[in-house]
């Protein structure tokens, strides 16, 4: 374990996908990295912009997840290197906080030789983060269907289609998902709940069938996506009328900003619907970055090497050939 040095590469997630609020999310291929190796003290690197104000002693999230698996593994590590990477832009709806906690409940199960289960990683993941929609579709990757009770969650892998792609456009501002809860209300109607049911339940047997042309009709959503719309302005109007510009259908991307479109990936309207969403929200005052993302089929990828024989060659160099910024 001290001559071992982990790499773990996370994918980003999008959760809900409309209607299955707090229970589908999917992997995309967008990702953040963490390195991991025991040490003499424990020590930092965080690369890149948005990694600046982060803390660099113990009270960083990814130390203490990470003493969660040795505690729970019986194991005594208590100083740690780590460097992390991301392209996995901070609270904007793409589970950032969620690859942060898979990537280290991963990376410090593998220092110690992966004594604890998947399974069990989920349900600690899930504990953290609240919900299981977007640790769920980090840690295996595809599309998951997720439930959890508060004591247990539980989940159904899908692999997504192949001529799945998806749009996404991000908002130049932060929106912290305590903010996004708070604007959604205490109670629902019988009405929205069923109609959010069935939908729900169509857009899972949709991306599990193959029938994507259910997609438009299976992705409306009356739990929290109108209740959200008063944060990011523009939203309505691409929800509303992005199947008009080629989406198969579309979504706020977990608690938001960021606006998600399910594409069929031969569409010949794939630019006609980048500039609506860019348009559209460029008419709100909004600064918007677009990025075309397929569904990322593989949870975590997990690199262990000798630590003595890669010292030197720090995280950034190892996967720059890989990063999107």
């Amino acid at each position: 374990m001290e001559n071992r040095r982990v790499i773990v590469k996370i994918p980003a997630s999008t959760a809900n996908l409309g209607p299955g609020f707090d229970t589908l999310g999917m992997a995309l291929s967008l990702y953040s990295w963490i390195e991991m190796s025991v040490s003499d003290k424990t020590e930092f690197q965080l690369y890149g912009d948005q990694m600046s104000g982060l803390p660099k002693d113990k009270s960083n999230l990814i130390y203490k997840v990470a003493q969660l698996v040795f505690q729970e593994a019986q194991v005594y590590v208590p100083e740690l290197r780590i460097s992390m990477y991301s392209d996995i832009p901070l609270t904007r709806g793409l589970g950032s906080s969620a690859s942060a906690i898979i990537g280290a409940l991963v990376a410090a199960n593998a220092l110690i030789g992966s004594p604890l289960s998947d399974d069990k990683l989920f349900q600690m993941a899930t504990a953290l983060e609240g919900h299981p929609d977007n640790v769920g579709a980090s840690l295996f990757g595809g599309i998951v269907v997720s439930a959890w009770d508060g004591k247990r969650a539980d989940y159904v892998r899908i692999a997504p289609h192949p001529m799945l792609e998806t749009l996404v456009a991000i908002p130049s501002f932060q929106l912290s998902t305590e903010k996004a809860r708070t604007a959604l209300p205490a109670n629902i109607t019988m009405a929205d709940a069923v109609f959010n049911v069935s939908r729900s339940s169509l857009l899972v047997a949709a991306l599990a069938t193959g029938e994507l042309s259910l997609i438009r009709h299976a992705m409306k959503d009356r739990l929290h996506q109108p209740y959200r719309a008063a944060l990011i302005p523009g939203m309505t109007t691409i929800l509303e009328h992005a199947v008009e510009h080629g989406a198969l259908g579309a979504a706020l991307s977990g608690a938001g900003p960021t606006l998600i479109a399910f594409v069929a990936a031969d569409s010949s309207d794939k630019a006609a619907l980048e500039r609506f969403f860019i348009d559209t929200l460029k008419q709100e005052a909004l600064d918007v970055d677009t990025l075309w993302l397929s569904p990322c089929g593989a949870g975590p990828q997990i690199t262990i090497e000798n630590k003595a024989e890669h010292a030197a060659i720090p995280l950034l160099d190892r996967i720059k050939g890989e990063v999107i910024k």
